[in-house]
């Protein structure tokens, strides 16, 4: 198993450990019911100080939650991907290294012709017309 495999399993490993971080007072707003972490700021907040009760024992993003750098950004199969726009933009795809995915915003006539052209030069597609 190669270096960057076994990354990818510590990655996935650390994943499936790491807690969701939820923004401060997420439940008392509507607006803030996505998952947008902010840190927070604030002077006498109990959550940036790690202080207090049910409201500050919540994780905070921090150093410890990282990934490994070599596969940071990298998709699980272990291939960097790059988006693709129209045929041309597959040029610049190197197979053995990336893969390339259909930006969402392409035609059904585009999108075709991407994935031909992308078959000929033997680029992997991670999104293809199903």
């Amino acid at each position: 198993m190669s270096e960057i495999q076994r990354l990818l399993k510590v990655r996935m490993r650390q994943k499936s450990r790491k807690p969701e971080f939820k923004r401060y007072c997420w439940n008392k707003k509507l607006r803030l019911r996505e998952k947008s972490w902010r840190r927070p700021r604030g002077l006498h907040s109990k959550l940036r100080r790690r202080y207090g009760g049910k409201e500050a024992g919540r994780r905070i993003v921090t150093v410890g939650y990282g990934t490994p750098k070599v596969v940071r950004g990298l998709h699980p199969s272990g291939y960097e991907e790059v988006l693709v726009y129209n045929p041309k933009d597959l040029e610049k795809v190197d197979p053995s290294k990336q893969v390339a995915r259909i930006a969402s915003s392409v035609g059904m006539k585009k999108r075709l012709a991407i994935e031909g052209r992308a078959e000929e030069l033997g680029i992997r597609i991670l999104n293809p017309t199903g």
